[in-house]
């Protein structure tokens, strides 16, 4: 393993210009860190990381790499990139294998508390930052465990469960306090601390509003894959709506499950799938079919799905748009059977837990945060899918990060 990481390392070129750290949502310094492994110095490699990220063994694993630092590799213009995910997940593994710590920044504000209401990629990493200043932080979550979505939305065969729960175990190493089974009170936790950060992720499905969709059968995968309470999909046929790794997750744990047939319908070509490369080739692996430039128009069942109508699309330049969009053939309509259909079309916020927040909103129901990440409440912050960001790890663990600094300077300021 040393020596295939340490071949991959030196395939980097060390650019001056340093796309690959442009392309990382997290700005990790590519660079420095591969230039430690190159050299065989891991820890000071770990530590590199640590300056940006506190998640290196799960984005190293599952980041769209593709479209993030690898995508900007300048290697994959004549042969392919730097695989930049697997480098990093080595370092991340060997941090966990060596139990080293991530190293504290500073203990000026060791007597400030902190609320961290959630404990996704943003909370996680907000409260890791925040403890890493000497904030003393507590971290509340619904479920009996931490994670969130890296807990209880992606399948243990895409992400081992060990390396969520180590990873974990070296945030709470920084003295971080957890409190699971949590019922929010936000007035209870106003009182409480000096500062309080929203981080409860968005994991609600989102409906297309199409005929049939409330018939029996009808599900939204991010419910299915949070709570892993599936129906009895053994020898069922099942439609699977979109095209993210939502989509992917739900397709595959279907199959695995014993379904018959699954096919993910996708309204636009495989190249403009949200979906990680590797994940979608991962799919096919698995026997998932694919019916692409597919759309669904309406369920069709008496008091369960029986069928669906789909047609066909074809994707078309609109004025003032860059991305080409899905437009409906008229006349190529046709029927599949089927037994269930997952909808993976988009995630939006709880809207109960929201409106017990008293804080403004957008029109899309996100949490509305100032450019410090604040709500419309003093000493409130949000950050990650809560506020509206990009539905990556990487994104999410930047936006905790970023509400992380700006509670710092702000209990600064308090302390002025």
């Amino acid at each position: 393993m040393y020596k295939e990481i340490k071949e991959k390392a030196e395939f980097c070129l060390g650019c001056k210009n340093k796309p690959c750290h442009s392309g990382c949502p997290l700005g990790n310094n590519t660079m420095e860190f591969i230039q430690y492994v190159k050299n065989e110095k891991y820890k000071e490699a770990y530590d590199t990381l640590c300056n940006t990220t506190v998640l290196p063994a799960i984005c190293g694993r599952i980041c769209p790499h593709d479209k993030q630092c690898e995508g900007s590799c300048i290697r994959r213009i004549k042969t392919h990139p730097v695989l930049i995910g697997d480098i990093e997940a080595f370092v991340g593994d060997m941090a966990i294998k060596e139990k080293w710590s991530i190293p504290i920044e500073s203990k000026v504000l060791e007597n400030r508390k902190v609320a961290v209401v959630g404990s996704g990629p943003a909370g996680l990493t907000a409260a890791a930052f925040l403890a890493k200043n000497g904030c003393d932080i507590t971290i509340y979550e619904k479920r009996n465990s931490l994670g969130g979505l890296l807990e209880h939305g992606i399948p243990e065969f895409r992400l081992e469960r060990k390396v969520v729960d180590k990873s974990i175990e070296k945030i709470l190493d920084l003295g971080v306090k957890a409190v699971t089974n949590y019922k929010l009170n936000i007035d209870e936790l106003e009182a409480k601390y000096d500062a309080i950060l929203l981080a409860m992720g968005a994991n609600v499905s989102s409906k297309m509003n199409i005929e049939g969709e409330n018939l029996k059968g009808v599900y939204g995968a991010n419910e299915l894959l949070e709570n892993k309470e599936f129906p009895d999909f053994r020898d069922k046929k099942v439609a699977v709506i979109g095209g993210g790794n939502v989509a992917i997750d739900a397709s595959r744990t279907i199959k695995k499950l014993g379904a018959k047939k699954v096919s993910i319908i996708y309204r636009r070509a495989e190249e403009q799938m949200p979906a990680e490369k590797k994940e979608i080739e991962a799919a096919k692996n698995d026997g998932i079919e694919f019916l692409l430039q597919n759309n669904i128009l309406r369920i069709i069942g008496k008091d369960k799905v029986e069928k669906a109508e789909c047609v066909k699309t074809e994707l078309v330049k609109k004025e003032n748009e860059d991305r080409l969009s899905p437009v409906n053939v008229e006349g190529s309509n046709y029927f599949i059977d089927v037994d269930y259909v997952i909808m993976a079309v988009g995630s939006k916020v709880d809207v109960d837990t929201v409106n017990k927040l008293n804080v403004k909103t957008n029109k899309y129901g996100n949490v509305e945060v100032d450019e410090r990440n604040m709500t419309s409440k003093d000493k409130i912050f949000a950050s990650g899918d809560l506020i509206g960001i990009k539905a990556t790890v990487a994104w999410a663990a930047r936006s905790g990060r970023d509400a992380a600094y700006s509670i710092i300077n702000y209990l600064k300021d308090k302390n002025n």
